[in-house]
């Protein structure tokens, strides 16, 4: 009988390790051992590479985590995952290289150094390169990357989250966030209400899921279309008969193609624009020609102009290194070569895009998720009026009224809580706000994490 029992608890045993030994060594081998350029200095763990979220397919997700330091206990701090847009650009070459990871890309597009203003001082931040067919991202069925949209990208990034998290138990139950700019306005709020709505009923959910935080995000097509022509009324970009001709021509609100009478006047407002960087209106554009072009794409193909900062052209040169790939695991003979910052094929040939994420922001806020939207007020692409014409349109009670916040004793932005939402914007800051505002930005994540208003 003893005999007996000793074998059934040796199972048992057995049963119970093999998952947790299986998760230790996927970690293993996904361990970024060193990057090249990277400075001598660093003390938290990097890990990279694929889970597969559709085997038939073959579709296979790209992720970079970054753990907070080792010294500040990284098993405390909170999971953030970060999901850049495009539709078709890359996590890894804007929200990583460019704006809130612990690295940034010097000139010399070889080497590396440290951020002042990293995220990963406060959270562990997972970077996912989302759908298939961006950046590091691949699928084996070719017609998957003329076929992406809104719903697969969803339901994809769902799938890659629930595996991921065998992979890496030790996340389980985490206090987790997701953050997101641009067109994550659409990725951000519907990875969350899948993950919200999968949840119900749990008491202990794997995908602990605390709320989400866009910036400079595509919220609703025809109050954002309102909130863009306007700024670029009254910030001298364009003339008045071409604001009346955009007010009247380019109702949004009933289609996702814009009109023949609405073309020709965003191609006339183009032109009356000149030549500036609309992402960040007050900056000079950068003149390295080898920089390739950033979209914006979806319900905005008429802003699909070349937008060449520096800074992404570094990451272009940097992340098609076969050394750096291969210190990030990354499936060289499966993504195309060579590796950018956008793709072309995926942004080019949207499927799906819903007009309005606001039924989304009306069921999450009344779930209680914390809800904090943020904009740069230098972006002429989705400009801070668009958002508060978007934001308007929710028709939440003001908890807090508008009021200056401050770094240092200067206005760093401005902001409002509303019930179950806080705005705010960062001022002088561009559509991609770390990159524009890295301290700034940082105390708005450190908030936003704190559940705190902004300093005043």
């Amino acid at each position: 009988m003893e005999l007996w029992l000793f074998y059934v608890l040796s199972l048992l045993s057995l049963l119970l390790w093999a998952p947790v030994s299986s998760a230790i060594e996927d970690q293993e081998r996904d361990k970024i051992r060193y990057l090249p350029g990277q400075p001598g200095n660093v003390d938290f763990n990097q890990y990279a590479g694929y889970v597969t979220v559709n085997q038939q397919a073959g579709r296979a997700l790209f992720y970079w985590l970054i753990e907070s330091p080792g010294s500040r206990q990284p098993e405390s701090r909170p999971l953030v995952l970060w999901l850049s847009g495009g539709p078709g650009c890359s996590s890894v070459a804007y929200g990583a290289a460019e704006e809130i990871g612990p690295f940034h890309i010097r000139p010399d597009g070889k080497t590396l150094y440290l951020n002042s203003y990293a995220w990963n001082k406060v959270a562990n931040l997972l970077f996912l390169e989302s759908p298939a067919g961006v950046g590091f991202s691949y699928s084996n069925t070719t017609s998957d990357l003329y076929t992406a949209g809104d719903q697969r990208t969803a339901e994809d990034a769902y799938i890659f989250l629930i595996n991921w998290f065998e992979r890496f138990p030790q996340y389980k139950h985490r206090d987790f966030y997701i953050t997101g700019e641009s067109y994550s306005g659409h990725y951000v709020p519907q990875l969350s209400q899948i993950v919200f709505e999968k949840n119900k009923g749990l008491q202990n959910p794997v995908i602990n899921l605390k709320g989400f935080m866009v910036g400079n995000a595509v919220t609703d097509d025809y109050h954002d279309f309102i909130g863009t022509f306007e700024y670029w009324w009254t910030h001298g970009l364009i003339s008045d008969s071409t604001y009346r001709i955009l007010r009247l021509t380019c109702d949004s609100g009933s289609s996702q193609h814009p009109s023949t009478e609405c073309t020709k006047a965003l191609k006339l407002a183009d032109l009356e624009k000149g030549h500036i960087d609309p992402y960040s209106i007050f900056t000079p554009p950068c003149n390295d020609t080898t920089s390739l072009r950033r979209n914006l794409r979806g319900h905005y193909p008429w802003m699909s102009r070349a937008y060449d900062p520096c800074t992404e052209s570094h990451s272009t040169v940097y992340f098609n290194q076969p050394e750096v790939q291969k210190a990030l695991h990354a499936n060289i003979t499966a993504i195309p070569y060579p590796w950018k910052t956008c793709s072309d094929i995926v942004g080019d040939n949207w499927a799906d895009s819903p007009l309005s994420m606001l039924p989304i922001y009306k069921e999450l806020i009344a779930a209680g998720l914390r809800i904090w939207v943020y904009s740069g007020d230098t972006d002429s692409v989705v400009p801070v009026t668009a958002t508060r014409y978007s934001i308007d349109a929710l028709k939440l009670p003001t908890i807090t009224n508008w009021y200056p916040w401050y770094d240092n004793g200067k206005v760093g932005g401005w902001s409002q809580v509303y019930q179950g939402l806080t705005f705010v914007t960062v001022t002088g800051a561009g559509h991609e706000v770390p990159l524009h505002r890295p301290r700034q930005a940082f105390i708005l994540f450190r908030s936003y994490l704190e559940n705190k208003p902004m300093p005043s």
